[in-house]
């Protein structure tokens, strides 16, 4: 089907202007906000001892969500590529679960299981306490960005087959070495997307983090929170863009990382 020049030039401009309304007018608003009383101004917001330790706890998490699901996910791809077992469509709809289930909802179920009357409520007799500590706060970030590295990976080894894996496995190859010398190669492109995605997702989480999270500065409080807490029980407008754009930042430079990412594996 072929569209006249004056419909291509009217659908651009729709989209261009829904586009416009709907994200630039909001990040402009934000950064006119942000910086119209000084760099120096903002600096100063962000360096603040609350601002800070929000954001080494966000990178925490991110560091501490991005491993388990990089390993978690080639895992699960692999098996539901490769394997054949009972409950395998079972397993899909699990991988997409945190997809359709709100955050919130998420967070209540880890009250349920993990808080002090909860199935598993018993650790925290034994000093562990999950429920409005890190580990709540890990878990509930990992919920939520369990599918991207699977989803990820996934299509790209139904793309490469298996007949360079089975071509190794003929030769005298273990199965470690047959992953790590021809299959991780062969998905490297796919499994850095996913990962690029989990840390976009995991810096942006709020809904499921702030039920499992005590909020409290320098102990439980991301960025997201912090933002939050600056708007709504500080009324530290200001404060709340500064931490915004800070998070924005961090946003955009994993957004630039993935379109590089994306380049790179279009040339390759």
């Amino acid at each position: 089907m072929r569209t006249s020049t004056p419909a291509r030039l009217g659908l651009r401009t729709v989209a261009l202007a829904y586009l416009f309304v709907l994200v630039a007018v909001p990040i402009v608003l934000i950064l006119w906000r942000t910086f119209e009383p000084g760099l120096g101004t903002f600096v100063d917001s962000v360096r603040t001892p609350a601002a800070i330790s929000a954001l080494n706890l966000s990178l925490l998490i991110v560091a501490i969500v991005v491993p388990l699901n990089v390993v978690f996910g080639v895992a699960t791809a692999l098996a539901l590529v490769r394997g054949r077992f009972p409950g395998k469509g079972v397993l899909q709809a699990v991988v997409d679960l945190p997809f359709a289930v709100s955050p919130i909802v998420v967070g209540v179920s880890l009250i349920l299981l993990w808080g002090a009357g909860g199935w598993f409520g018993g650790v925290e007799s034994l000093g562990f306490q999950v429920i409005f500590g890190l580990p709540g706060m890990v878990i509930a970030t990992l919920f939520v960005t369990l599918p991207f590295v699977v989803r990820e990976v996934e299509p790209v080894l139904h793309e490469i087959g298996t007949e360079q894996e089975q071509a190794a496995s003929t030769l005298g190859a273990s199965s470690w070495q047959t992953f790590w010398r021809i299959t991780l190669p062969a998905i490297r492109w796919g499994l850095t997307y996913g990962v690029v995605l989990t840390i976009a997702r995991a810096l942006g989480e709020f809904g499921a983090v702030i039920m499992v999270s005590s909020g409290f500065p320098g102990v439980s409080q991301t960025l997201t929170l912090l933002v939050h807490s600056r708007y709504i029980d500080d009324h530290n407008t200001y404060g709340a863009y500064a931490a915004a754009t800070l998070l924005m930042g961090l946003a955009v430079a994993t957004l630039l990382g993935m379109t590089l990412l994306d380049r790179k594996r279009s040339t390759r």
